[in-house]
């Protein structure tokens, strides 16, 4: 297990206050040395702020970003989210270019609203803005950089879904641990053994951890939000969530039975006892993980399928490679179903899309990215939408009430 990253949430506003980036980054590389001390790896240390609309006009976004990039980046900080677009369109329109000015740079844009509500047109931006950005790198890494929020609440520590609350700086871990079930999976005798591994081996990392933290909320004063541990994986076979999933009995994670270990997965981590905070399930990037990388080439399995599991299990559409000739009205459709999930099952959830330019579905991926396993580019089955489902309207879906 390894800390993915130690997320830091502030609001620096622009001009970007470089006093409070100043503290914040001491307190992170502190917590950095501290965790490392006590034998946990920490890869990133973050910093994510409030939704950039609250503190920053539009046509400034560009600027920001590039400043954020290099004043943040001075203070220790790899990587800088800037939050989620809103319900201003102008607010869309400028995300490629901010993109573009760095890599440090996260952005993401909400399809539902604190009200419960999917916003239509925002989806529609969504898919427009993930279309352009497929563009601005040759083999559409800029996504990468970019995802689609449902139902995400402030303070969840993964990137890009990370944005903060207007608040005093807070602080929450990212955890890198698929390693944990798949250790637990390969020993176990039993599904109720697999189960019980899984639970004591999360609550005793976690309260090594929650040790650590809550001793720097102490010192600095940042409140500690909690631990994500999301089961997240690495391209290392060693890591994988797929080979864990398989590990369970399954002769290929996809087809039938891959939904009841899907399940098994996340409800055994969600009876650990710690300070939560964000996903807390199951997450299945195909690019990040060898075995989902390999099964998605093979075809067992698509994104519909993904997209079921993400009814029961964790983040939702993560790293899906797709065709480079997707356009917005064929990626639209899966917002609307990503949204109508979140809501309905109240939930958090992300889309992450990549349509990689010059690919067509079966095309290997040539990916040159360290956290990337090189796939095939899968298939897309979706088709224009009419009438009134391409409307402009806020539509509520009321959480699905328990049916005695």
């Amino acid at each position: 297990m390894k800390i993915r990253s130690i997320t830091v949430f502030c609001e620096p506003g622009y001009p970007v206050n470089r006093l409070l980036l100043q503290q914040v980054g001491i307190f992170a590389n502190h917590a950095r040395k501290l965790f490392e001390d006590e034998g946990f790896e920490v890869q990133s240390l973050r910093l994510a702020t409030p939704p950039f609309g609250q503190f920053v006009a539009p046509f400034d976004l560009p600027d920001a970003a590039q400043s954020y990039a290099v004043e943040a980046h001075a203070d220790g900080f790899e990587y800088i989210s800037l939050g989620p677009a809103g319900s201003n369109p102008a607010e869309w329109a400028v995300i490629p270019d901010a993109l573009r000015r760095s890599n440090r740079i996260f952005l993401s844009g909400s399809l539902t609203t604190q009200q419960g509500e999917l916003d239509l047109a925002n989806a529609a931006r969504c898919a427009e803005t993930i279309a352009a950005l497929s563009t601005l790198e040759p083999d559409g890494f800029a996504n990468l950089r970019f995802c689609a929020l449902a139902n995400v609440p402030a303070c969840t520590p993964f990137f890009p879904a990370a944005y903060a609350q207007r608040e005093d700086p807070a602080f929450a871990l990212a955890l890198q641990s698929a390693d944990l079930a798949l250790d637990c999976f390969q020993q176990a005798k039993s599904l109720h053994e697999a189960r019980q591994c899984l639970i004591d081996t999360v609550n005793s990392n976690a309260a090594s951890l929650e040790a650590i933290a809550e001793k720097m909320e102490k010192m600095y004063g940042y409140q500690f939000k909690g631990l994500d541990f999301t089961l997240a994986p690495h391209p290392d076979q060693a890591a994988s969530i797929g080979s864990a999933l398989e590990a369970l009995g399954l002769p290929a994670f996809g087809p039938h039975g891959s939904l009841f270990a899907s399940t098994f997965l996340t409800s055994s981590l969600q009876q650990a006892q710690y300070r939560k905070v964000g996903f807390n399930g199951l997450m299945l990037p195909v690019l990040e993980d060898s075995t989902l990388a390999l099964r998605a080439a093979e075809g067992s399995l698509s994104v519909n399928e993904l997209l079921m599991f993400s009814a029961v299990c964790g983040a939702g559409l993560d790293v899906i490679p797709l065709p480079g000739d997707t356009t917005p009205e064929e990626i639209y459709p899966i917002l609307l179903d990503l949204g109508a999930l979140a809501l309905r099952l109240n939930k958090p959830l992300t889309a992450r899309l990549m349509p990689v330019p010059g690919k067509q579905a079966g095309d290997p991926t040539t990916f040159n990215f360290g956290y990337f396993a090189n796939s095939r580019v899968m298939p897309l089955r979706s088709q224009k939408l009419s009438g009134l489902l391409k409307g402009n309207e806020r539509i509520k879906l009321p959480q699905r009430e328990s049916q005695g």
